[in-house]
């Protein structure tokens, strides 16, 4: 979930990650329609996960008391890149303590791993060419300030849009993926 100036957070609440004083937090909020609800229902389908230490902070305390919004998110391993953290009591959740432990589990012949929210950890994950495919769901609004997708430089790289949808509130929900390396050519030639 993202604005049009590429800010990711605190999408949910105000509570939901006030760091650096961010005051819009919620801001998704207007924007929940029936279409949005049912891609994400799409979304949340059981998969491992992989998340930064401070998206997976947030949701430690809260998705185990509201699993039935997320079937199966108690089930699934969290991996959480942390060096700073090495257990939780939110079962099935693993501690990875840097790049080489992503590049292992993304090596590795497991299921797939969706990575949510964590701006630090996609930031990562862009610059080490660790990323097969973007959901983005853009909503039509910006906020100037708050943490932010693309802020920390990610490689150039190509992407394919594979599927995209427009929900009645304007949200543009489309799915990239990994498509090479960067072409460029002259416009008309």
């Amino acid at each position: 979930m993202i604005t049009l100036d590429g800010v990711m957070q605190a999408p949910g609440g105000p509570e939901e990650d006030p760091s650096s004083n961010f005051k819009y937090g919620g801001w998704v909020a207007p924007f929940d329609d029936e279409v949005s609800g049912t891609v994400m229902k799409k979304l949340m389908k059981p998969a491992d996960l992989l998340l930064g230490r401070k998206t997976f902070e947030i949701w430690e305390d809260y998705w185990p008391k509201h699993a039935s919004g997320w079937p199966g998110i108690n089930d699934v391993t969290k991996y959480v890149l942390s060096t700073t953290r090495k257990n939780s009591h939110w079962e099935n959740s693993v501690f990875l303590s840097g790049l080489s432990g992503i590049e292992k589990l993304k090596a590795s012949n497991g299921s797939d791993i969706q990575v949510w929210g964590s701006s630090k950890l996609i930031q990562l994950l862009l610059k080490n060419d660790l990323v097969d495919q973007l959901w983005l769901m853009i909503h039509p609004l910006t906020l100037g300030e708050g943490k932010k997708l693309f802020n920390d430089g990610p490689i150039p790289a190509a992407f394919t849009l594979k599927e995209s949808t427009v929900t009645p509130s304007g949200v543009i929900i489309a799915n990239y993926e990994r498509a090479g390396e960067v072409k460029t050519g002259t416009v008309g030639s």
